[in-house]
């Protein structure tokens, strides 16, 4: 699915498996190119806490996520989206079951978990910063920024 400058969604929510990274980043990215003409909000499928090298990655591309607050599906406040983007397969079912009560379209970026790396601070910071880049580049190409 690709939107063209015209026709943007009005609200968007990215979720993942703990909105502590890649939906997060999703989120951060999307506000920034977009300000406030689509609503954003990001949300994970299972309780999570703020990653640490998240946030220093965003920071990196001038996007401050220092005050994030990871939430779960059911912590959202407000449920009407035009596209939900699943970033994992555990968030993907979630996502399909709430297209049960409320109309909207999912679809799934299969997009690796970074925190799984092992290794130095700079490998681990390495396979943040490949995660972030292409979750910016699948967001650039879905959704063109005018």
């Amino acid at each position: 699915m690709i939107f063209s400058a015209d026709d943007l969604p009005d609200a968007v929510m990215f979720c993942c498996t703990m909105n502590s990274i890649r939906s997060p980043m999703a989120e951060g990215i999307m506000k920034s190119l977009f300000g406030t003409k689509i609503y954003v909000d990001s949300v994970g499928a299972r309780e999570g806490e703020l990653d640490g090298l998240m946030v220093e990655v965003m920071a990196e591309i001038g996007i401050d996520m220092s005050k994030h607050h990871a939430k779960t599906f059911d912590q959202l406040e407000d449920t009407f989206f035009d596209l939900i983007v699943a970033l994992s397969p555990e968030a993907q079912h979630h996502a399909v079951e709430l297209t049960r009560t409320m109309a909207c379209d999912v679809v799934f970026w299969n997009t690796f978990d970074p925190s799984i790396i092992e290794g130095s601070r700079e490998q681990r910071l390495d396979a943040y910063r490949q995660v972030r880049d292409q979750i910016r580049q699948r967001i650039m190409k879905t959704f063109p920024v005018e």
